[in-house]
């Protein structure tokens, strides 16, 4: 069991594995990611005001999952979020966007891991490929207007289907956002 120092109190490493480890400290369990620098989300809406969400198969929920865009950065080598953020952009959806614009970083289970997760705008978008993830992923990527994600996200939760409450955080940027572009301030 690796000692670590951290915060006053002593922290165990219980167990560690190619993505995560398990942490010990005081009376607290939690995650760390390790051979990443974070994770990414991202907010694309297309030119017809169509929100892109992904659909694919959660082991540890055991459920078909919706979601944003996301996906794990610096776990394939040096890379910003932004870069991060581009890449699963195209991988799970298959766009790629034109604009960029950095919306906010925070924790993505406070209570359960230290891993922070960077939210970014896409505008722009066009098209290259079918999408679906990588090599295991079948994502099924959703094109949804607007005005109905809401409906559509409690129609998706009645089928059986678990929704990640982030979107409604992607959500609400959207609602701050100026002619389509950055945040009020």
């Amino acid at each position: 069991m690796e000692q670590m120092e951290q915060s006053g109190e002593t922290c165990y490493s219980l167990c560690r594995g190619k993505f995560l480890e398990l942490l010990k400290e005081g009376r607290w369990e939690y995650v760390r990611r390790v051979n990443a620098n974070g994770a990414v989300m991202i907010v694309a809406v297309t030119e017809d005001g169509e929100l892109l969400l992904v659909e694919e198969y959660r082991v540890p929920l055991h459920a078909r999952t919706i979601g944003l865009p996301a996906g794990i950065s610096g776990d394939e080598g040096e890379e910003s979020t932004l870069q991060s953020a581009r890449r699963e952009l195209e991988e799970e959806t298959g766009y790629r966007a034109d604009a960029w614009t950095y919306l906010f970083t925070g924790p993505s289970s406070p209570g359960l891991t230290t891993e922070m997760v960077s939210f970014y705008l896409a505008e722009g978008l066009h098209q290259i490929s079918e999408g679906g993830g990588v090599a295991h992923e079948n994502i099924t990527v959703h094109r949804i207007p607007l005005p109905l994600v809401h409906g559509w996200l409690m129609d998706q939760t009645g089928q059986g289907k678990v929704v990640d409450p982030k979107i409604f955080m992607g959500l609400y940027f959207l609602s701050r956002s100026v002619n389509g572009v950055g945040l009020e301030e």
